[in-house]
Formats: C-alpha cells, structure tokens, sequence
C-alpha cells in the first residue's frame, strides 16, 4: 500500500508558491497550481510547460534578448529561439529546475528588496556580502544557490554579516 506524502506548507511557503507560480504565468499556464513541495518536484520532473519559460522571459528584464539568458536558465538565448517553434516540447526537466530556481530566487528578492525592479538590479550586479559575485552568475551550482538564498535570508532579517 502506498501512501500519498504532503509535506505540510505553512503560510510563507504556500506565499512563496504563489509568488513563484505567477512568475512562470501562474495555474492558467502551468496547467495546476503547486501546493508543495512534492508538487513542485513532480511539475518539473514532467517538465514545464515551454510557455512558463516565455511568459518569465516576457516579465523580466534582465532577461530579454539573451542578456543573462544563459546564468539564469541554463540554456542559450539561440536554444530557446529554436524551442519556440509550434509543437513546443515542455522543458526538460534540468531546464525546468533551473528556471523554478531562478523564479523562486527572484520571487525572494522582490519580496526582500520591495519591487521586480530592484530584484532584477540586485541580482544582476555583484554584490559585496557575496564576496563580489553576481548573484545571477552563483544560480548556475547548488552551492551557489543555497549562497544567494541564505544572503537573501540574512537581508531579509536585517543581518547583513
């Protein structure tokens, strides 16, 4: 017998969720609206839809026109004008857990910094608590990742050291 594990989300996260699920174009886009973690898991093993990548690309805009296309996706800005040609394959799962984590990660910032726009200014320039990196450019390892979400952390509860 099998059971169904649902890790419980407590507010912060099920906002969390949300923030990122609008970003990639919400449940309209995704086809579901993820309420944990193991949703989260299961939507990007399947892969997401080419569209949550497009309505991203749309919506940021350091983004647009392959400027850090490659950091914050993991793919070439040429590889995703090739995808876009009707018939569109959901992404593969590596390219699907990238672009969550870029979303989650500039979901954060927006929150912690107050607007898209001084997120996207964050992210995009080297930051001193980070020991000079680019934040966009730390996206590409796990290790950079759990970096940028642990400062973002640190921001978010005054603790800048």
């Amino acid at each position: 017998m099998s059971a169904t594990i649902r890790q419980p989300v407590g507010p912060s996260d099920q906002g969390d969720l949300i923030r990122v699920t609008n970003l990639l174009g919400g449940p309209r886009v995704l086809k579901a609206r993820p309420l944990t973690q193991l949703d989260v898991h299961r939507l990007l093993k399947i892969g997401l839809p080419q569209k949550a990548l497009d309505h991203l690309v749309v919506t940021v805009k350091i983004v647009k026109g392959g400027r850090h296309f490659e950091d914050a996706f993991g793919m070439t800005y040429r590889t995703y004008q090739r995808r876009k040609d009707p018939g569109k394959q959901p992404l593969s799962p590596e390219q699907s857990g990238k672009t969550w984590t870029f979303a989650r990660v500039l979901a954060k910032a927006t929150e912690v910094f107050g607007s898209q726009e001084a997120a996207e200014k964050w992210i995009s320039e080297p930051v001193m608590g980070l020991d000079r990196q680019v934040p966009l450019e730390l996206l590409q390892t796990p290790a950079g990742v759990d970096l940028v979400n642990a400062f973002l952390t640190r921001l978010e509860y005054g603790v800048y050291t």
